[in-house]
């Protein structure tokens, strides 16, 4: 899937943006605001985690850390930091809690390949989701993805760039599709249930914690009856885009799915792949097409985590 030589490097992961929360109960507000688990994060950890409307549809999706006890940071698309920090702020209330844009005081960098692993060396975390310090900059692992290691690297926005070969943006945003783990952008706000976008098979729903907006619809998708739409890989001959739908011939008046995120294949010109939310009984189908019943076709490629066997 990727070139045997790729060795990787580093990339500002500018369409990225940093909120953070500060302050006593920060961690219990944004606790009672997300799909995840927050006052139990430790600092060595960090965790996916979603955003929901009251109707459990998705606001955002943030890659979660905690660098100390009164501090909470929600790595999220840059397109949409904006409203959600403006959300997220009014209902703040009377807690301790200080909501803000960190983005131009720390900057979010990309690693990828073998070369970030020799760079980081013992600061590298060894499972995905762990975080390490790495001099003044923080390390956190992401899951693999097309047998890549993939790090995210927080640090001053005025320190120097870590020393690495350029990666371009093109391919780390394919890693990106290639792992699976969904990514909400400004196109796909309000689209989707977390399990639409496999959310919870990626450890970015707690189910035991308490309530948070939505926390009943996500909960009913999960114990009342099988799930019916899923995210699943395809790959085609035309650019993809977040937000697109997709349409099968066997209903072809109807969206059958929609993209979720989609990225060009690194020296393969002309190939995308996508992660792509779907109906799955029209997924079994031949047929999917981007944009309308008779677009460019989609075929099913394979995602690096199992779909719960009745659902697949």
């Amino acid at each position: 899937m990727i070139d045997p030589t790729f060795q990787g490097g580093a990339v500002r992961l500018s369409h990225w943006g940093v909120i953070r929360a500060q302050g006593a109960d920060a961690a219990s507000f944004l606790h009672g605001q997300l799909t995840q688990d927050v006052t139990a994060l430790p600092a060595h950890q960090a965790r996916p985690a979603g955003y929901c409307s009251a109707k459990g549809r998705l606001l955002a999706s943030f890659v979660m850390t905690r660098p100390d006890r009164d501090t909470v940071e929600l790595l999220c698309s840059a397109d949409l930091l904006a409203p959600t920090l403006k959300r997220l702020s009014m209902f703040v209330l009377r807690a301790k809690c200080k909501m803000s844009d960190a983005s131009a005081e720390l900057a979010v960098w990309g690693l990828a390949g073998p070369a970030a692993q020799a760079c980081l060396g013992d600061s590298a975390p060894a499972a995905a989701w762990g975080v390490q310090a790495h001099g003044a900059s923080r390390v956190l692992r992401l899951p693999d993805a097309a047998g890549q290691a993939r790090f995210l690297v927080l640090q001053a926005a005025d320190q120097a760039a870590p020393e690495l070969p350029a990666l371009d943006v093109a391919a780390w945003d394919w890693l990106e599709v290639q792992s699976g783990v969904a990514r909400i952008t400004a196109a796909t706000v309000e689209q989707f249930v977390p399990q639409m976008v496999n959310l919870e098979l990626v450890g970015g729903v707690n189910f035991q914690k308490g309530c948070y907006p939505g926390q009943e619809v996500v909960a009913r998708s999960q114990y009342r009856g099988t799930l019916k739409r899923r995210s699943l890989m395809f790959t085609g001959a035309a650019a993809a885009q977040p937000g697109q739908e997709v349409f099968a011939p066997a209903d072809p008046d109807q969206p059958a799915g929609m993209v979720v995120l989609a990225a060009a294949r690194p020296g393969q010109a002309g190939t995308w792949d996508a992660l792509v939310e779907v109906k799955l009984g029209l997924a079994e189908q031949a047929g999917l097409h981007l944009g309308s019943a008779t677009g460019p076709g989609l075929q099913p490629a394979t995602l690096p985590y199992a779909i719960p066997s009745d659902q697949a």
